[in-house]
């Protein structure tokens, strides 16, 4: 069934000494069909829209490693009304500075997390308004917390869309109630996992109908246990990861009342720890039961592959994705699964140290994944820059899968400039631009590094006035969120979708849908909220057609194991499909 629903400190073409190809904002080659590729341009909004918001890190010149990571974002319809609206996480004081309560001391608050409504409306001229309302007051998120990280997904199957909150300290799991209304059952679901939590997924992985959840852990860093790094110089600098041992990630298995079962043990994730910042969760290799890559900081990667029966098996060393092409760890930040090349499988890409680049893994489909960063060109574009958010996205419609990712150094001798005593961390951000088998850098002038002194963290692209192009929003370490309004110009070229299991209430994350093109190759995307960096995303899925038509169908492979077909519905606009109404198709074999 189908229903309508200032100055950059270092050039953007030339990196460390390593020259990258620079695309215009309209890209690379011309789309399938022929014709010239529409300029990808991105006007920022935030404070015209009514974001106000500033992340507060709680730096007092101690230099914690609590400092650097940032917060994260999410897009979600906390209101129920169809559109997205935007979550920003905060931080606020070092834990040093709060008591333990997290009471504000007298004549004073602490910070907390800020939801905006999106309130966004037509004129009398009919020219679309971005107005975005602050309703965290009495939403339950108006709490103070060391955050981190966002996970979205409907944990109670009522079609509202709950939260999990990762942070420093406690983590928290708010039931949605609706109207931008959220209690919290952390207690009752047994879910806190004290320590320093970082990224997080919801995921069906035992296909039992619910959502189960990984909450990924950083590095067992306290006050008492802290350490002093220096700069060659004497003066404090920022200590990294390998400072302080690995804290187990945690696996939650739900129940289907409320609560969740720590399976963490049973299924086996407990025997590799990793120093996590980034997880994904993916049908890695096509067998109908979805898979979990988790991007760690200085350690291996993990990719853990469902068996099918409750356990999971690591396996990155085996599938190529552990390390990068030349077989070194790295400090893995962001990380995302896409079909960039088109095969019809999921490759992965996570954001690394300015002096690693990035890694590009592709998925050949049979024996795993070959790191192909340096052969795309998009090795050589991210030398030079610290990478945290990122993602595959489309902004131009033309089926291409282009790359954002937003940057911020972590450590001050690494921004050492002129002898400054307090150097900025601050990078541009990178937009690439899909060129046939490479990827280009795109102009400065497409609009998505705002502000001089932004320090990149998180990264959401959400189609947040509904108008078929991803729009994106930034979160800053220490700096002023950015939301992003994607200015592409028409025609309506592209299909959007929303994806419900067979209930019609919840989102089907780790669907896949398959597009067919007449004249150009097929096109896959997933139904995701988790990925980037400590944010969570748009679930609804953007197909772009611009110079290619689509074929008489979609193929979909639902979380559950289903397979179905659906004709293709109308270009322009949001449909929905909903599990169990299409024709069905022969699944993978079990």
């Amino acid at each position: 069934m189908i229903r309508p629903m200032k100055r950059a400190r270092r050039p953007f073409a030339t990196v460390c000494g390593v020259v990258a190809a620079v695309a215009s904002c309209r890209g690379g080659s011309a789309p399938p069909g022929g014709g010239e590729r529409p300029p990808v341009r991105f006007a920022e909004v935030a404070v015209a829209s009514g974001i106000d918001f500033r992340h507060d890190s709680g730096a007092v010149g101690e230099r914690w490693m609590l400092e650097i990571l940032g917060s994260g974002a999410a897009a979600f319809d906390c209101d129920g009304d169809g559109d997205l609206d935007l979550l920003l996480r905060q931080a606020g004081p070092l834990p040093q500075a709060r008591e333990d309560s997290l009471t504000p001391p007298a004549g004073s608050a602490l910070p907390t997390d800020r939801l905006y409504r999106n309130d966004t409306f037509r004129d009398a001229s009919g020219a679309l308004v971005w107005r975005f309302a602050d309703v965290t007051a009495g939403s339950g998120l108006d709490r103070p917390a060391y955050g981190m990280g966002v996970a979205t997904g409907d944990v109670d199957g009522d079609g509202r869309v709950d939260l999990y909150l990762t942070n420093y300290g406690a983590n928290r799991l708010l039931r949605a109630t609706g109207d931008c209304r959220f209690v919290d059952r952390t207690a009752a679901a047994g879910v806190a996992n004290d320590g320093w939590s970082s990224a997080a997924s919801f995921f069906d992985y035992d296909r039992d109908g619910d959502l189960d959840l990984f909450a990924g852990n950083y590095v067992d860093f306290t006050p008492a246990n802290r350490k002093r790094c220096l700069q060659p110089g004497g003066g404090l600098d920022y200590c990294g990861p390998e400072s302080h041992a690995a804290l187990p990630s945690k696996l939650y298995r739900n129940r289907g009342d409320g609560t969740f079962d720590n399976v963490t043990l049973a299924a086996g994730l407990a025997r590799a720890p990793g120093k996590t910042l980034g997880s994904t969760a993916a049908d890695f290799d096509g067998d109908g039961w979805i898979d979990l890559f988790v991007a760690n900081d200085s350690t291996e990667n993990h990719l853990w592959r469902n068996r099918r029966d409750g356990t999971f098996e690591e396996q990155a060393q085996l599938r190529g994705c552990a390390l990068n092409a030349t077989g070194l760890r790295t400090g893995d930040m962001g990380v995302d699964a896409a079909d960039y090349d088109d095969d019809g499988d999921l490759d992965l890409l996570a954001t690394h140290l300015a002096i690693e680049g990035m890694s590009l893994w592709r998925n050949d489909g049979e024996s795993g994944f070959q790191d192909v960063a340096a052969r795309t060109r998009s090795l050589a574009a991210t030398l030079g820059r610290t990478g945290f958010g990122a993602l595959w996205f489309d902004p131009d419609s033309d089926g291409a899968l282009d790359i954002a990712i937003v940057n911020g150094a972590v450590r001050l001798v690494d921004r050492m400039d002129g002898g400054s005593a307090e150097p900025t961390l601050a990078e541009p951000n990178l937009l690439l631009i899909r060129k046939g088998e490479r990827y280009d850098v795109a102009a400065r002038e497409c609009g998505i590094t705002t502000g001089e002194g932004d320090v990149g963290r998180g990264l959401v692209a959400a189609d947040f006035d509904d108008d078929g192009d991803p729009d994106l929003a930034i979160t800053n370490n220490g700096g002023p969120a950015r939301l992003l309004r994607n200015d592409l110009p028409g025609p309506e070229a592209w299909i959007g979708l929303r994806l419900l299991e067979a209930s019609g209430m919840r989102d089907a994350l780790g669907a896949v849908v398959t597009l067919d093109r007449l004249g150009a190759a097929s096109l896959t995307r997933r139904v995701a909220t988790d990925g980037s960096y400590l944010s969570a995303r748009d679930p609804r899925l953007l197909f772009g057609l611009r110079g290619a038509a689509a074929g008489a169908e979609l193929r979909v492979r639902w979380p559950s194991g289903r397979a179905e077909s659906f004709p293709v519905p109308p270009l322009g606009r949001y449909s929905t499909l909903r599990e169990g109404t299409g024709r069905p198709l022969a699944t993978p074999a079990e």
